[in-house]
């Protein structure tokens, strides 16, 4: 496909595999010399997998609207974990065989837990417990690059994220990685 081709393109579709490194906070009961329960919080970092969709529309040859979407799932303490974003923002691309993009993404996350660790009152034991469901504004900051292999089709090599939440609490700066086929007309 010729740049001259790509450069009138209007439209892009993606869908593809997403992994994305989350760091979820989870409440813990730690015992202490009274016989009551303290809570903390700790961090854990979990490898989620899953899917991501985007639509770019382009008002010029390089420069487009995005729309993302991504959910990954995975599991902590043998329990399901979920994190969905919906992002949209600005995007920046190189319309030639190999084509570099950048973005900038704002929206929301929504994360989600399954209870986990039901720990009795006043235990002497440790035990650990689900915080469950959490939705926070997000934004995401990254690039990659399509590689078109085919006239309207393209391969994205790779698509790496920076995505900023702040769920339960604490602020997170989480990994997102993908990769996948992209439409475009």
């Amino acid at each position: 496909m010729s740049t001259i081709t790509r450069a009138q393109d209007k439209v892009e579709l993606f869908g593809g595999y997403s992994y994305f490194r989350a760091s979820i906070r989870e409440g813990q009961n730690n015992p202490c010399l009274d016989n009551c329960p303290i809570q903390t919080f700790p961090t854990s970092q979990v490898n989620l997998n899953g899917w991501q969709f985007s639509t770019q529309y382009k008002f010029l040859p390089f420069f487009g609207g995005v729309a993302d979407f991504n959910g990954t799932y995975g599991k902590l303490h043998n329990a399901s974990t979920r994190e969905h974003t919906y992002l949209l923002g600005p995007q920046i691309s190189l319309p030639t065989k190999f084509s570099p993009f950048a973005h900038v993404l704002f929206g929301f996350a929504r994360e989600s837990q399954d209870a986990f660790g039901v720990c009795p009152a006043l235990t002497q034991a440790a035990c650990q417990f689900s915080l469950g469901s959490d939705t926070s504004w997000a934004s995401a900051l990254g690039g990659g690059l399509d590689w078109d292999v085919a006239p309207f089709v393209a391969l994205r090599v790779l698509q790496i994220d920076s995505i900023r939440t702040h769920l339960h609490g604490t602020s997170q700066n989480q990994p997102r990685v993908s990769a996948g086929i992209v439409f475009h007309f």
